[in-house]
Order: C-alpha cells, then structure tokens, then sequence
C-alpha cells in the first residue's frame, strides 16, 4: 500500500496545513505572502499529466479552494491580495505539487515571481497558529 511522503524539501520551508480528498496541503513559512501549496497523494506523480482525469478535476477545485483561502489569509493579514499566482513548478523538486500564491501590487516582489528569490519571512508563532487554524477550519 501507497504511504505518501512530501518530499523532504518541503520540510524546511513550510508546515503541513490540511489533508484534502486529493491533496496534501502546506502553508509556505513565509509571512510576506499568503500560501499554500497542494501536493496531490499519487504515487509517483511529476506531471499533471499523470493524474486520472478525475484527479485533475479534483485538482483544479482544490486549487480554486485553496485561492479562496489564500485570499482569506491575504485580508487576515491586512493585506488583501489582489492577484493570485498558480503554478506548478518542479525544477528544484520533482514531486507533483502546486503553489497558490497571493501577490499584492505593493508587496515586496512585485511584479517579479516569488520563487528563487531569498529574504523569506518566518511566521511569528501566534500568526502561524492562526493561519494554520484558519486552513483547517476550511
């Protein structure tokens, strides 16, 4: 039987969050940005493309879900997110999993992507607990 793992890489950087019918859900430890990352529990998975069509239509609600949460998050913040970015990205690890990021036009990125880009922000202890706590409530 199937026993899904993150990928280690994803300890370092971010909390587990949830578990979703599809999806292993993360919330990034980067107080600057609102979010999470949803890492669908199949076997092997690199590629969107090695989902059942009924996994990739599980997906794409989880993702819409998880927009909606980040958002959730963003206003909890004080800082309303007014794009949300949505990618799946494997260069640094393979393992099949999306990133819902919330982006506000005056955040410290802005326009450039998030990834690759150092000076993250760990969450205080209190706010982690609230964002995690609002995930779970979802």
């Amino acid at each position: 039987m199937y026993e899904f793992q993150p990928d280690a890489a994803f300890e370092a950087g971010s909390v587990v969050a949830a578990e979703w019918p599809l999806c292993h859900v993360r919330l990034q430890d980067d107080a600057r940005f609102p979010w999470l990352i949803l890492m669908p529990r199949i076997e092997g998975a690199t590629e969107v493309e090695h989902l059942t069509a009924a996994d990739r239509v599980a997906l794409v609600e989880e993702i819409v879900r998880a927009g909606a949460l980040v958002r959730a998050l963003g206003q909890a913040a004080g800082r309303p997110v007014d794009k949300l970015n949505v990618a799946a990205l494997g260069n640094v690890t393979a393992q099949l999993h999306v990133h819902i990021v919330g982006r506000r036009r005056d955040d410290p990125l802005w326009p450039d992507p998030v990834w690759g880009r150092g000076g993250g922000e760990r969450y205080e202890a209190a706010a982690l607990r609230d964002a995690l706590a609002r995930v779970a409530q979802d």
